[in-house]
């Protein structure tokens, strides 16, 4: 566990541009990217220019965010295209403090799909070892002109949830002349 976690964590308005501020506003997912790692897409809230996100068990994985201090965050637009990456000062929440209390119930709300009552998902939350992480924009943003060119594709990851494809049924044998 880091020690600086559970300090409050303010947006640097130095390195809080116009444009990172209202992609924040208007963000529901966010690809993130740990240590130079891949980028996982993860749902996410913002809550006064930052973006809370929720990983751990029975949540959505993002290996390492739980325990790093900083990330590189990408926001798309609707239509997909990438409008900005930001390196982030990640701060990890702790139950039982003031700024837990005060996001966790916001996070819980939002939650799509959550089995029963928020209170219920906050407690689990703390109860699993659940991370609730605030990511701040710390740093230059990357936008328009300087985004890469390229489509940046890889080749998707392996999966436990990737099954053979069968071959399709056929009623009656196909004669070939």
């Amino acid at each position: 566990m880091r020690e600086d976690a559970g300090v409050t964590d303010e947006v640097d308005e130095r390195v809080a541009t116009p444009l990172v501020d209202e992609a924040v506003k208007k963000a529901a997912v966010a690809w993130v990217a740990v240590a130079g790692g891949p980028a996982y897409a993860l749902w996410c809230l913002p809550l006064d220019g930052t973006l809370l996100v929720v990983t751990g068990p029975g949540e959505q994985s993002a290996p390492g965010l739980a325990d790093a201090t900083e990330a590189q965050v990408t926001l798309r637009g609707d239509h997909g295209g990438r409008i900005v990456t930001w390196p982030a000062r990640v701060t990890r929440l702790l139950p039982g403090t003031e700024e837990w209390d005060t996001a966790a119930p916001l996070v819980a709300a939002k939650r799509l799909n959550a089995p029963g009552p928020s209170s219920a998902l906050v407690q689990r939350w703390a109860a699993d070892g659940c991370a609730v992480n605030r990511l701040a924009p710390a740093g230059t943003p990357v936008a328009g002109a300087d985004l890469p060119a390229d489509a940046q594709a890889e080749e998707p990851r392996d999966a436990p949830v990737v099954r053979a494809t069968r071959k399709p049924f056929r009623l009656h044998r196909v004669r070939r002349r």
